[in-house]
Order: structure tokens, then sequence, then C-alpha cells
């Protein structure tokens, strides 16, 4: 069975709290929206205490072309990604001449070459690594990078391969953007990268402590949904879309959805240890509750994830990810990841410490 080896997440270093950018929407938003005090409420309900981001908050305030923002990703998504790289490499013992694949998902840009094949010069990969550029699925990208590189370390039990997931939401904010979502968007994304080392069960390990095996995964995309979330592709850049009705849909889907991805394994929910959730927001999180039958304590990872960061999109369930294994799970412990994006889709996974 593939295993999980080590996490490591980093943020860029400008540090934006919850009233800072309240005001900023306030001034932003004001002349759009009469009732501009209700909308941000938002802000309040948000859970989020501090986001962070690769630009300063003054960046934000002028018009920026898409020429700009892309020229910005490229230039800052490649950093964070070797820092969050070289950071997990370190963790695990090990150094980048080992890795045999690397997976990279981010959606908040465009590059080609992608930046993997930069990270290979960056980070002293060897020439004959295999890449794996993953784009376009959103917020369930870090799950869904997580899933395929397990099944490739399935398929090639005798290699190690370091997944990369970074997104610089804060980039696509566009200033002209007078809609409900695009204020929803100040109050909840920002910027961070992680990366995970998945070893193949035929790989030696250097450490003596249980890691997390990679059981199985699900993703699922329902139908008709696609336009519940994802980008718009305008001229000043990538707009978001995001439908307030995703809370309902977790309600009404996701005990059904969870329940037969784990049922062939006999697993139920009663059998869960760990929840390692994507925090999308805060209704997010208390629609899972309700869904999943939980407890707040049982999603507080995913909410110190939230509250500490806001919603970073794919790397952000990495995060919780990383969280939960600096608990250190005991032998037998199975948990469930899980993530939604675009498509309308989910992706879970089950992981158990042996």
């Amino acid at each position: 069975m593939p295993r999980i080896e080590a996490v490591a997440t980093v943020v860029p270093p400008h540090v934006v709290n919850q009233e800072e950018s309240k005001a900023l929407a306030r001034h932003f938003f004001q002349d759009a929206f009469p009732d501009i005090d209700r909308l941000l409420g938002v802000f309040a309900q948000s859970q989020i205490r501090k986001r962070h981001f690769c630009m300063p908050l003054d960046w934000f305030s002028q018009d920026q072309t898409f020429t700009v923002k892309n020229r910005l990703y490229v230039e800052h998504a490649e950093e964070l990604a070797r820092k969050a790289s070289l950071l997990c490499l370190e963790k695990a013992g090990l150094t980048p001449d080992s890795i045999d694949c690397l997976m990279f998902v981010s959606s908040t840009g465009i590059a080609t070459p992608s930046l993997d094949s930069r990270l290979v010069n960056g980070l002293g990969l060897r020439p004959d690594i295999t890449r794996v550029p993953l784009w376009g699925l959103g917020c369930a990208g870090g799950a869904m990078g997580l899933s395929r590189a397990c099944e490739y370390a399935r398929a090639y039990p005798q290699r190690r391969i370091l997944l990369v997931s970074v997104e610089l939401c804060g980039l696509t904010f566009i200033r002209q953007d007078m809609s409900k979502s695009n204020l929803v968007a100040t109050c909840l994304f920002g910027d961070g990268a992680a990366a995970v080392l998945v070893e193949g069960d035929a790989v030696e390990r250097k450490s003596s402590s249980p890691p997390l095996h990679f059981c199985a995964s699900r993703t699922t995309t329902w139908p008709d949904t696609l336009d519940v979330m994802g980008w718009e592709v305008t001229e000043p850049g990538l707009k978001v879309v995001f439908s307030r009705d995703i809370p309902t849909l977790i309600r009404q889907s996701m005990r059904e959805n969870v329940e037969h991805f784990l049922d062939p394994h006999e697993t139920s929910l009663h059998d869960l240890d760990h929840y390692i959730f994507h925090p999308g927001g805060a209704k997010v999180l208390t629609a899972y509750q309700q869904s999943l039958g939980l407890s707040p304590e049982e999603t507080r990872l995913s909410e110190e994830v939230l509250h500490d960061f806001g919603n970073m999109s794919s790397p952000t369930v990495l995060f919780v990810l990383e969280k939960s294994m600096e608990r250190r799970w005991n032998a037998g412990e199975k948990g469930l990841v899980a993530a939604l994006g675009p498509g309308f889709s989910s992706e879970l996974l089950l992981l158990e410490a042996r």
C-alpha cells in the first residue's frame, strides 16, 4: 500500500487580518451596494482571522492586467513551490535526486512550460523525472493530486512521488468586478503552497513511526453542476464563480457519497478517527458536520486552518493533513480526506496508520 511520509506547507510574507480586508472591501464595493454594511457581515461570519498574500495590500487597490497578474503568478508560485518542496524533503531526510515523479497542482495562473518543469531546475531534480501537471481542479486539487500520487505509487511501488500544490488566489482579484461573489472572495481566499512525499511500499523506509497508508479514493462529479464553481476567463483575468448553494449540496449529497465510498472497504463513519476536510468556508464545515453527524471538535483542525490562512484553494486540505500528522496517528486508526471543487466534484481518500 502506498504511504504518505511527509507533508510541508509554506505561505507568502504579506499578512492581512480580516479588519484590514473588510475596510478595503468597503472602499471597493460601497458605491455598488447600498446595503454594504449588511453584506460586510460575511467577514465576521467567516471565522477567518488572517490570510497571507504574495503582494502587499495596496497592490489590490489598482487595476491590474491579466498579463501582470500571470507574470507575478509564475514568479511567486515557483518560489513558494520550491520552498515547500525543500521543506518536505528535509522532513523526510531526502535529497531532490531521490524523487522519481513530480506532480504539480495549481489553478490560479497559466504557464507553459508548466511550473513543474521550472522546479526540475530550481530543485535540482533528476532530468529523467516523470512530470504530471494538473490544472483546473480548484479547491479539490490537493485531494485529487494526493489520490493520483498514491495511485501512481501503487502502480510503481519502487518509486517516490513529490506532490506540490500552490495557489495564489489573491492575484486573481479583479478590481473592476462589482459582483457579490467577488466581494465574498475578498473575505475568503488566500495564498499558500504545500508539498507531500508519497512512497510505494517497495521503497525502504527511513522512519520508524507508523506511516499513513493510502487505502482507496473516490472521485464523484455530479451532473448538471458546471456552474457551481470555477473560473470565467475575462479580459482582466480569471473571474471567480461559486454558488451560494454549495452548503446545501453538501447537506443533500455528501453522506450518501461517503457511505458509498466506505462500504466496499468494510468501513463506516463510526470507524473513522480523523477527518481531514478542505475548509472551503465556515458554512461548508457546518454543512459537513450536519451531513455526516460530526461534532465541531471532529473538524477542529480544518477550522484552525481556515482561521489562520483562509481558503487557499487546492493546498488547503494538505495544510489540514499536515496538522493531523503532527498529532501522530496510532496504528490501526483511519481517516477520511475530503475536498470539493469545480465539476462540481468531490474527492475522498481513506487513509490508515500501519
